[in-house]
């Protein structure tokens, strides 16, 4: 890696800052979500978290002791907002103010999120991101950021995975909001992407020397056999988890075929004369988070009625193959798929800006704080298969982010997987650096520009 790598960890507001009502903060979609039954495993939620609202400053010391030169966190936008537009809550801002502060004392560069799912609840009782709206008000959102916070941070990212807010929040009903749609999950896809154009140009206008990007779940979808079916299976994955957001917002319309796989399920009338130039707005860098592949099967499905159809509803299904190791959560461990996730990209997109990896990691389900051999495997196997996409296809990639710093609240799946560096005591909130941890920690202290990570598994 270049001498001006960065490394970094990442976390989000709603999964480790708790305080949801205190100093003003509004309700999100996530607070309302959690109180359903049977939504959330434990039927947990993010009442408490982390504590980090409380406990920033303990954050701030893992982060230092790591020794990484950023940090990943977003804002949470009802802390901001309490209802998404118009009045702006002052102590919530103080709160961010606080932490950047910190941050920059120890030489540690904020990378900030403006939207990691949190939802004001208020934007999502008008119709959320189904509406135009909501993306004009996160417009506004990004200018009061910006304006409180950018004369120290240079680094933004307007959304995270607008594919899970849309589809699995808005299609498979799995996350907030909790709704199960078609044309309303590809109308949220679509004003979220406009949104995040809005937000470029808010955040430019506001703070100048501002670095705008986005972060992308991106995941190769390969086919799980030889089949024409599956082939074709892996296709319509490729479109509706990678292709409906790397296309316009690298600066194309959306990709070929995308009308043709929801004929029936939506008319598309959300999409405006100038929406793909607004989306397609050139970025100062791309983000991209990765864990896994797909290995997608083709699922042979009849709907009678298309109104009835989701926007999830692709007849795919993930099948890994055998032989391929899992993690805890059933996710397949295959370090080849980042190398092809960034050399895809660079092939792809001539012109692709910076990227950084924002997000990757692994969690395991028990509760432990002392060895975690499988995360330090994890870490060295993916940082090694990016460095070899460096190598082999010119891919300007300017750093890598370990999620998590911390264990937190994991969304639906509440508190069981523990990605984090460190562990967290949930009932008292120490924090705990794991073997990972001291690990990293000691290949960054021995660096001179670069961390030395053995092996590349394919």
């Amino acid at each position: 890696m270049p001498d001006d790598f960065l490394w970094g960890a990442a976390t989000a507001a709603y999964q480790i800052e708790g305080a949801v009502a205190e100093d003003g903060r509004g309700e999100s979609i996530w607070d309302t979500f959690t109180r359903r039954p049977g939504v959330i495993t434990g039927g947990s939620s993010g009442v408490v978290a982390c504590d980090s609202y409380h406990r920033w400053r303990d954050d701030v010391e893992l982060l230092a002791g790591l020794g990484v030169g950023a940090y990943r966190f977003s804002v949470a936008w009802p802390r901001v907002m309490p209802t998404g537009r118009g009045t702006v809550n002052e102590a919530g801002l103080d709160y961010y103010d606080r932490l950047v502060d910190a941050l920059c004392e120890r030489g540690i560069r904020p990378f900030v999120t403006l939207y990691h799912w949190d939802l004001p609840q208020a934007l999502e009782d008008t119709g959320g991101w189904r509406e135009r709206d909501t993306a004009e008000r996160f417009a506004d959102y990004a200018r009061v950021v910006a304006g409180r916070l950018g004369d120290r941070v240079r680094d933004w990212i307007t959304l995270n995975e607008p594919y899970v807010s849309s589809i699995a929040g808005y299609a498979e009903g799995r996350h907030a909001p909790g709704a199960r749609e078609g044309h309303g999950a590809l109308a949220a896809a679509h004003h979220l992407l406009v949104g995040h154009g809005l937000a470029v140009a808010a955040l430019r206008a506001t703070a100048p020397a501002a670095r705008v990007g986005i972060t992308l779940n991106l995941s190769p979808a390969v086919p799980a056999t030889g089949s024409a079916a599956d082939e074709a299976a892996a296709h319509r994955m490729d479109l509706l988890l990678n292709r409906q957001f790397t296309d316009p917002v690298l600066g194309r319309a959306y990709p070929e075929g995308f009308e043709r796989l929801y004929a029936g399920v939506s008319d598309l009338s959300f999409r405006r004369d100038g929406d793909l130039s607004l989306i397609g707005a050139p970025l100062d860098f791309l983000g991209v988070n990765y864990y896994y592949r797909i290995h997608a099967a083709d699922t042979p499905h009849e709907q009678p009625d298309p109104a009835l159809r989701t926007a999830s509803d692709i007849g795919v299904r993930s099948a890994p193959r055998d032989g391929v190791p899992l993690t805890d959560l059933g996710w397949p461990v295959e370090p080849r798929g980042l190398y092809d996730t960034l050399t895809g990209l660079a092939g792809r997109y001539p012109g692709l800006p910076p990227v950084y990896v924002t997000e990757n990691g692994i969690a395991e389900l028990r509760d432990d704080t002392g060895a975690d051999p499988e995360r330090i495997r994890f870490v060295a196997e993916h940082v090694s298969a990016a460095a070899r996409a460096v190598a082999d296809a010119r891919v300007d990639l300017r750093g890598y982010f370990y999620w998590s710093l911390i264990d937190n609240f994991e969304w639906a799946r509440g508190y069981g997987p523990r990605f984090g560096l460190a562990h967290v005591d949930y009932a008292t909130g120490v924090r705990t650096p794991r073997a990972s941890y001291h690990w990293l920690r000691e290949q960054l202290s021995r660096r001179t520009g670069r961390v030395v990570l053995n092996g590349f598994s394919s």
